[in-house]
């Protein structure tokens, strides 16, 4: 066969149009304040956090407490190291954040994804590292609501047959 088409080039001969083809790569820009600190909110259940991040020695602090003293469990501890570990900047940021609603576990999520987004937007190049280990994604799992003529979400009534 002489009339292969092989290449962008070769297509583009065939149709009697010129190959240019431009694509541009857009990189993404930092995005920080005027005080260098980046922002981003976080949500898991009912909890919303907002979060500031800036270059520190790696303190965090949670509704104006030490980290240790408002998680004390070391698993929600280790939820919020969880971004810092996979970029590899553990001890780099300094990250104050306020939190509402929910439960411990929730806030501690919403923490986590909080400071995934700003690290993201502080420097775009970890973002590849943060959205393969999913944490730029909300996890959008609720509490089921309680359901009219059913004892809980999904529980029935006893059953009774006379």
């Amino acid at each position: 066969m002489a009339d292969e088409i092989n290449t962008l080039e070769d297509l583009a001969q065939v149709a009697g149009v010129e190959a240019t083809p431009e694509v541009e790569v857009i990189a993404r820009e930092p995005v920080r304040d005027e005080l260098g600190r980046s922002y981003a909110t976080g949500k898991r259940k009912d909890a919303v956090a907002r979060v500031w991040i800036k270059p520190g020695s790696g303190k965090v602090v949670v509704n104006g407490k030490p980290q240790n003293e408002y998680f004390a469990r070391p698993v929600l501890q280790m939820i919020l190291a969880q971004p810092f570990s996979i970029t590899g900047t553990e001890g780099q940021f300094d990250v104050y954040a306020t939190v509402k609603g929910g439960g411990l576990s929730g806030q501690a999520g919403a923490v986590k994804h909080g400071v995934s987004k700003a690290l993201q937007l502080y420097d775009p190049a970890l973002r590849g590292a943060l959205k393969a280990a999913g944490f730029l994604t909300r996890d959008s799992r609720v509490v089921e609501r309680k359901k009219y003529g059913k004892a809980k979400a999904r529980k029935s009534f006893q059953f009774s047959k006379r």
